[in-house]
């Protein structure tokens, strides 16, 4: 257990490093990763992953701490639903103490791809700077519970460390958004989910908002990833018109 005044002392000790990590500009996720790992160590949770957003079309996940939280932010990528959307869409965290016992339906197809076993909490914080929103910043605990105020308000801190450390490496365009040339950098490119996407708006002339969510349906029903559908739809192993049958 974390003491109160360990948290204290170690919040401006994570600024400083992702503050020194920055100057020395070397990896762009190093200081996101450090937040990351913060989270872990001050936060009563087990994982945390950082993913910039730029819609539901274009999801970047920048650093996952572990397979589990890994696997959280594929899922949510696949199927286009979960608590990073939502904490993206409305601005606001999203605290789900107990995945198991949550009562809405805002995304149930997340819910019941994650596994109880691994997954007993999610918190999910939106990256923003007044009104613009750049991202979000999952983190999850294998047993059920809340955060206390004082988890909260610390995650708030480590949150807000983690926009300005993004805000730092992303080369922000004059309205203060993410630059999509830098995205496209980043060493998590989902590029051949963009080509599988062009492949089924060539073969439906239909919008690519559309073909994501034609990709992702069929994902879904067929008990699929997104990224493997989308590689065996670039290299020739299926066929589009699979997709809409």
């Amino acid at each position: 257990m974390t003491r109160p005044e360990d948290v204290a002392d170690s919040v401006p000790r994570l600024l400083s490093a992702v503050l020194a990590s920055l100057r020395d500009g070397k990896d762009s996720v190093n200081p996101l990763m450090r937040v990351c790992q913060a989270c872990v160590s001050l936060l009563p949770v087990d994982g945390a992953s950082i993913s910039i957003m730029l819609g539901t079309q274009h999801r970047q996940s920048l650093y996952a701490s572990d397979p589990v939280v890994e696997h959280l932010e594929d899922v949510q990528f696949s199927l286009g639903e979960g608590p990073c959307f939502e904490a993206f869409d409305t601005g606001r965290p999203v605290l789900v103490p107990n995945l198991a016992e949550r009562v809405d339906h805002t995304w149930p197809m997340f819910a019941a791809e994650v596994p109880p076993e691994q997954v007993g909490a999610i918190f999910a914080f939106p990256l923003r700077r007044g009104a613009a929103r750049f991202g979000a910043m999952d983190m999850y605990r294998r047993t059920p519970g809340w955060l206390s105020p004082a988890d909260l308000a610390t995650a708030l801190q480590i949150v807000d460390i983690a926009t300005s450390a993004l805000l730092a490496v992303s080369a922000t365009g004059p309205e203060g958004e993410i630059s999509e040339e830098w995205l496209t950098e980043l060493v998590r490119d989902r590029t051949v989910v963009h080509q599988a996407t062009g492949i089924v708006v060539a073969e439906f002339a239909i919008s690519a908002e559309q073909a994501l969510a034609r990709l992702r349906g069929y994902a879904f029903a067929n008990g699929r990833r997104i990224q493997g559908l989308a590689e065996d739809l670039v290299a020739g192993r299926l066929h589009p018109r699979v997709i809409d049958e």
